[in-house]
């Protein structure tokens, strides 16, 4: 096999780990003759229902707005409908209207766009260390940044811009919890570890970090390990998403440009391959 044939994938599974989007991802590797085993390895909660997501929104029209971080077109579409729903939009938007808005990438672009707003920049890598970079090239002192946090609460993120002079202000829109079928990630950890899956797919830091975590109480985290060391490709949209296979000292591979698209495309080259 050859990843110049029509359907490189074909006699390989891949397991993705994505809840949103994952159809996009299964019809693109479907597409390249993969056989695709699908367990959600996280599920995402909306916050607007208990009330964190107001408190951000009161906390963001206190006072003056000079940056706004918008980090997925999903999370700041997600906070305008919630705060039209509270009654609070066209204050917002009027708040946000006066601060430099910029966007990790096109579907934030996007969703700012979408709201009435304008960017001021958008990350041509869609990384969040280039907007972070952007951002630590402003004399921050003294600045107010509101961050719309995507996946885990970007800490790291946050305090580097702290500790550049600046007053962050969180808005978490949506959090993740375990999957609503956890089942369904046990079977494909263990199909991982029995050799029936070439490659798993992550999309998002939380998908890797949970089924990292649910091996670890299933006792199977030296199998998985072994198993990926013997060849299963671990395949991670972007340096973001491949942070918590790093920590656990995984091999991994991750495309140039962080687009599903793109990783679907390296798993095509990369299991050909490797065979």
């Amino acid at each position: 096999m050859g990843s110049s044939a029509p359907e490189p994938l074909r006699g390989y599974t891949v397991g993705i780990t994505a809840e949103r989007k994952a159809e996009e991802l299964a019809s693109l590797l479907t597409r390249r003759g993969a056989e695709v085993v699908h367990a959600p390895a996280m599920h995402t909660v909306p916050l607007p229902q208990d009330g964190e997501l107001a408190e951000s929104t009161r906390e963001v029209l206190s006072d003056r707005v000079d940056f706004v971080v918008a980090s997925t077109g999903m999370g700041f579409r997600g906070w305008m409908e919630a705060a039209d729903q509270a009654g609070d939009g066209e204050a917002l938007r009027g708040h946000l209207a006066g601060a430099k808005l910029l966007a990790r990438g096109s579907k934030a672009t996007g969703a700012i766009h979408g709201a009435g707003l304008r960017t001021a920049w958008s990350a041509p890598s869609e990384e969040s260390g280039e907007v972070l970079d952007h951002l630590l090239g402003h004399d921050l002192t003294g600045s107010r940044v509101v961050v719309q946090v995507h996946g885990d609460p970007m800490l790291s993120f946050r305090r580097r811009l702290a500790e550049a002079g600046a007053e962050v202000v969180p808005v978490m829109v949506y959090r993740w919890t375990d999957p609503l079928e956890p089942e369904r990630l046990d079977d494909l950890i263990e199909r991982t570890v029995r050799g029936e899956v070439h490659a798993l797919a992550f999309t998002s830091a939380p998908a890797a970090t949970n089924l990292l975590a649910r091996a670890e109480r299933l006792g199977r985290s030296e199998a998985l390990r072994s198993a990926v060391l013997g060849g299963v490709v671990l395949g991670c949209v972007g340096p973001v998403t491949a942070a918590p296979v790093e920590r656990a000292g995984l091999p991994h591979v991750v495309p140039e440009r962080s687009r599903t698209s793109s990783l679907v495309r390296l798993l095509a080259e990369r299991l050909p391959a490797g065979s």
